[in-house]
Order: structure tokens, then C-alpha cells, then sequence
């Protein structure tokens, strides 16, 4: 066995699973006019309601950098709103608009519709599940 090949490589099988997924899931959130990232967002805001953008950095992973433009382009598209926190102005607090909270419910049947997708079955995931939060919580000590 080469070390160094790259099917050997548990970051490019990794890389490549997510790619598949991200892709998989561009059918399904076209109709409701957002991208992967976006939906990411929205997901936060569903289960959380108004958050910081430091608290939406910390739950997704992102930095300010990353996220700032997506945020931009879910108020644009009046899906959030983003505020000033009043009692710290350096603070911007991002909530979910009517037609944010009204998304979720098209967007309820999309994690179903993407297990179903994927031709995978639940035992399986639910395991890829766990290693992959296993992996997260190692790396991140």
C-alpha cells in the first residue's frame, strides 16, 4: 500500500463526500433561492432565533470574513435582518425576517429528501455521523 495515494487519503475522502453532499443539496434548496452556506445560516437561525455573528461563526465554523457575505446576501434577499446590539454597539445581532421564519417551513421536507438522495442507509450515516463529530471535537483540542 502506497502511503501517499491519494484514495489512501482520509482528507480527500473527506473533501470528496462533502463536495457530493454540497452538490446533492443544490436541487433541493434552488427553490427556495438560497445556496448551501446560506442554508447553513437559516439552519441556526431556525433552531436558535436572533444570534450574533460571532455566535453564527462559532456554530457554523466561519469566520467573520466568510460569513459577513452571506449574511449580506440573506438581508438583501429579506430573509435576515442585521442590527447593532444596544447595549454593545460592536455587537451585530442577525434575526430571521417573516419571510426567513416562513422558508422553514419549505424547507422542512430537505433533510429527508437529502437522506433519500444519497441512497445511503441510516445506520450508516448516523456512524459517519459520529466519526465526523469525533473528528471535529479531536481537532478542535
Amino acid at each position: 500500500m502506497n502511503p501517499l495515494a491519494l484514495e489512501q487519503q482520509v482528507c480527500f475522502a473527506l473533501y470528496s463526500a462533502s463536495r457530493a453532499v454540497t452538490a446533492a443539496y443544490r436541487p433541493l434548496l434552488a427553490p427556495l433561492g438560497v445556496t448551501y452556506p446560506q442554508y447553513l445560516v437559516l439552519l441556526v437561525l431556525w433552531e436558535h432565533g436572533t444570534r450574533s455573528v460571532r455566535d453564527l461563526g462559532e456554530a457554523l465554523h466561519l469566520d467573520s470574513g466568510t460569513l459577513s457575505p452571506l449574511l449580506k446576501r440573506l438581508e438583501a434577499s429579506g430573509l435576515v435582518t442585521r442590527a447593532r446590539a444596544a447595549e454593545d454597539e460592536r455587537q451585530v445581532r442577525v434575526g430571521l425576517t417573516d419571510a426567513g421564519w416562513e422558508l422553514r417551513e419549505r424547507a422542512v421536507e430537505i433533510p429527508a429528501q437529502l437522506h433519500d438522495a444519497t441512497g445511503v442507509d441510516d445506520e450508516t450515516l448516523a456512524a459517519l455521523h459520529r466519526a465526523c463529530h469525533a473528528l471535529i471535537e479531536e481537532s478542535q483540542r
